[in-house]
């Protein structure tokens, strides 16, 4: 049966021999070489050769649809024919070679070849255009060119280098530079360069700096009230601004809900307003409004109503201890009946403390023993010693008029010792005022000491416990002889723990009650 089947593939092979031998006298086999990318006006070189030919062999190049480009004749044999051209924007496209020598023909490979046009004249655009928008906007920057092929892109933002690595907030699409959501951050100039590559060889062309302006909403306004005397008459200057926002804004005032004002500002977030007062008459609600392009914000309320300084003045005192209960300083406050603008001084016996109305909070650079705050209202004392000893008042009087009348509280002593100094937080008193409640580390260890033995004590006991029932189930004798033996140790532990347990009490007791006199 074997024998059978090799005789019958033996006609095949042989056929196939006499084929190959038939297709090696009549074909032959060109290699067409050439570039796949070049610059547009380079010289262009495609080789093609047949090895192996007799000569003469002709070669014919090929472009796309058939079309004969050249004709190159190879009388020596085994001899490269070379084609040359200047790439120009038509060359572009599919090439190969026809190879004929004695009467036998044969088709190269396809070569593909593109011709790139060096980008120039590029720009950049944007939309929206101009390249101005709001926090939170989406802003797409494209970089166009006139001329170029087979380009790539690099952005450039505040001489920096925008990749999608370093920078996760752009988007990259093409000849477009996205940006979703505009942040403050995102503003500043941007260009973009557009380049091609044959080889190692790159073409560059650089757009102009493109400023991307990002704006700010603005904040709801606030408003003030200060005032002055002019004349006879006083005057207020109503405050009108913003903590943010991007210029230009306009600011308009209102005055029971009427217009009375407004003015833009190019270069700042506040304006002001002149407005007439007249002392003890209300003036009405002023408000204050903001708009924007896209925004109108009205501020709170203020009357313009101009209360006089009057009514009783008093002071109270507060002495404020540290958290190991030691007088760490002493607070006094003037309250005042009534006026809207006051204007306080502080007394230390008959010596006025040097006034400084142009700050909030005033450590004296003189006398480092005292700071004002809340407009000069509170009296800060911060070195405590008898030297700080003795009695105090406020004089207030209209901060617009200082020459007018003024308002007095009565005097009140305050007296540092060494012992007070040393002591525990004084009971309180109509003019004196403890802080809040302050614990100790050391009352903190105090109080978990307490409740850790009284845990143990627990745990020990049914510990024994358990070790009594134990040894009762073994033998009679043996259970009564423990239980003789365990009891008594059971009895005098519980007699120990009762009494630490009392021990403890008693330390949480006296500590309860150091804690009351703290508050």
């Amino acid at each position: 049966m074997k024998n059978l089947q090799t005789l019958n593939l033996l006609p095949i092979l042989a056929l196939t021999s006499l084929f190959v031998k038939i297709s090696g006298t009549t074909s032959l086999h060109p290699v067409l070489t050439g570039p796949e990318m070049v610059y547009l006006g380079s010289r262009v070189a495609f080789r093609c050769i047949a090895l192996n030919s007799s000569p003469p062999v002709t070669y014919d190049l090929i472009g796309d649809g058939g079309v004969l480009i050249a004709t190159y004749t190879d009388y020596e044999g085994d001899q490269l024919a070379p084609f040359f051209m200047k790439a120009s924007a038509t060359l572009e496209g599919s090439y190969h070679c026809k190879a004929t020598a004695g009467g036998r023909t044969g088709v190269s490979n396809t070569t593909k070849l593109s011709v790139v046009i060096p980008p120039s004249i590029t720009i950049v655009t944007s939309e929206p255009s101009p390249p101005v928008v709001y926090e939170g906007s989406r802003i797409v920057l494209s970089c166009n060119v006139k001329k170029g092929t087979h380009l790539f892109y690099t952005w450039v933002f505040n001489r920096k280098e925008l990749t999608s690595s370093t920078t996760p907030f752009f988007n990259f699409t093409g000849n477009k530079l996205v940006i979703g959501k505009v942040t403050p951050e995102h503003a500043g100039s941007y260009y973009c360069m557009a380049w091609s590559m044959v080889k190692d060889i790159r073409r560059f062309s650089s757009s102009t700096e493109v400023q991307v302006i990002v704006k700010v909403y603005a904040s709801k306004p606030y408003i003030s009230l200060s005032i002055f005397k002019e004349g006879a008459s006083y005057r207020g200057n109503v405050t009108c601004w913003s903590t943010r926002g991007s210029p230009p804004v306009n600011f308009s005032l209102l005055v029971d809900d009427m217009e009375v004002g407004s003015v833009t500002v190019p270069e700042s977030l506040a304006a002001w307003f002149s407005v007439s007062v007249v002392p003890e008459l209300d003036m009405g609600m002023a408000r204050c409004r903001v708009n924007t392009e896209v925004q109108e914000l009205m501020s709170e309320p203020m009357s313009l109503e101009l209360v006089p300084v009057g009514g009783d003045v008093k002071v109270e005192v507060q002495y404020l201890f540290s958290p190991y209960s030691l007088l760490a300083a002493a607070r006094l406050r003037c309250h005042i009946g009534r006026g809207t603008f006051p204007y306080v001084s502080w007394f230390l016996n008959d010596t006025v403390l040097l006034p400084e109305p142009h700050l909030d909070v005033i450590i004296h650079p003189i006398q480092p023993y005292y700071i004002l705050a809340d407009r000069r209202r509170t009296l800060i004392l911060i070195k405590l010693d008898p030297e700080v000893s003795g009695y105090y008042r406020c004089r207030v009087s209209n901060s617009y008029d200082v020459s007018g009348e003024w308002v007095e509280s009565a005097a009140v002593p305050v007296q540092i010792t060494d012992r007070i100094l040393n002591s525990m937080p004084p009971a309180t008193s109509p003019t004196e005022t403890p802080t809040s409640l302050h614990i100790s580390t050391t009352e903190v260890i105090s109080i978990a000491f307490c409740c850790f033995v009284l845990l143990m004590l627990a745990v020990g006991a049914a510990i024994v416990y358990k070790m009594f029932d134990r040894k009762q189930d073994h033998t009679n004798i043996t259970a009564a002889n423990s239980s003789s033996d365990a009891f008594p140790l059971f009895t005098s532990m519980s007699q120990l723990g009762g009494q630490q347990i009392d021990a403890s009490s008693t330390d949480c007791d006296d500590l309860n009650q150091t804690i009351e006199i703290t508050v």
